[in-house]
């Protein structure tokens, strides 16, 4: 009896966790560059199969693994949390300091206080001292400058054009006799051979997650890569997330569903076991 309370029980916290990240995708609908988060639901049994060739259970604890595996090998947990990286809407701005990347895999650099973080969401704009920076003022790091925090110093006096490369040129405004573009850098596009170990920061900020967690400056796991010709690069647009609200609401209506589901399962677990708690003390007076 008490194995599916415990079941029970370990149910409904993974469907409230699982709430956790549908509401936060909810919340996200309308974030510049946003990818979903999803879980996938397993169960401990399937978990401590996959890994218990590398379990540390000394002879001394076979009596804790026994209850583990009468008590607990079907409760539902999530077993990964991932997200979904592919590309949003793209919307039309006619900005000349909005970009959006067509692939998947592809990324802004940027430099935060804490080190080099990547983004999708490209609504960019110049700063006070004449740099690209993000909405939240870090600087949008350069191709060549990727290694030493070099920004790209923009001309908002003059015409502002990127290709599909991200290589930055300007023109001069009104003056039909310049011909040629002057080069103004290029924009650091990233990509990744593992992009599953990016650690979202919040504000459509990721960075690499390390070898050594809290060193920054050990082997990062997702494997970053500069892209030159990567063809990604759109100016004038913004990506919007990937949110589907339609199917985000279906999956709350659900999860709501199964955590209303497993609330009443332990209701009646606790009612069986108050009722045989009275028998037992009914029959001893």
């Amino acid at each position: 009896m008490q194995t599916g309370y415990y079941g029970a029980t370990g149910g409904m916290i993974t469907q409230f966790n699982r709430l956790d990240v549908i509401s936060n995708n909810l919340a996200n609908l309308n974030t510049n560059g946003f990818k979903r988060d999803d879980v996938v639901i397993g169960d401990f049994l399937r978990m401590v199969q996959g890994h218990q060739d590398t379990l540390p259970i000394p002879d001394e604890t076979k009596a804790a693994a026994k209850f583990i595996n009468r008590t607990m090998t079907r409760v539902p947990t999530i077993a990964e949390e991932y997200t979904d990286f592919s590309v949003g809407s793209m919307e039309q701005t006619e900005n000349t300091l909005d970009f959006a990347l067509k692939s998947p895999n592809t990324f802004f650099a940027v430099q935060t206080p804490n080190g080099i973080a990547y983004t999708r969401n490209g609504s960019f704009s110049i700063s006070d001292d004449g740099y690209l920076v993000t909405q939240e003022g870090f600087h949008v790091l350069s191709r060549d400058g990727i290694d030493n925090e070099g920004g790209i110093l923009m001309n908002a006096n003059m015409q502002i054009n990127v290709d599909t490369n991200g290589n930055v040129s300007f023109k001069e405004l009104g003056n039909e006799g310049m011909a040629d573009n002057i080069a103004g850098g290029s924009l650091a596009i990233v990509t990744f051979d593992n992009p599953k170990f990016l650690k979202k920061i919040g504000g459509s900020l990721y960075i690499e997650e390390r070898k050594e967690p809290n060193n920054t400056d050990s082997e990062g796991l997702a494997g970053a890569n500069l892209a030159y010709n990567s063809g990604a690069v759109a100016q004038g647009f913004l990506e919007k997330s990937n949110v589907n609200a339609v199917l985000e609401m279906t999956g709350m209506i659900e999860t709501n569903r199964l955590v209303d589901m497993y609330s009443r399962v332990m209701k009646t677990h606790m009612d069986e076991l108050n009722a045989e708690a009275i028998n037992k003390l009914a029959a001893r007076g």
